[in-house]
């Protein structure tokens, strides 16, 4: 069998409060680190999060 085309990666908040968010990205086509604007309930609002490896 073929191997995935996604990888799952952990989106960590940048407020220092510990919370991660787990998507996938294709890094044949996003070969950037990714980072987004979402919702953190720790902080209890939106602030930058970036991608981290899944250990």
């Amino acid at each position: 069998m073929a191997k995935p085309a996604t990888l799952k990666i952990k989106l960590e908040s940048t407020a220092g409060t510990g919370y991660y968010y787990v998507t996938k990205k294709n890094p044949r086509t996003q070969t950037d680190k990714m980072s987004m604007r979402k919702y953190d309930p720790v902080a209890r609002k939106h602030v930058e999060f970036k991608e981290t490896k899944i250990k």
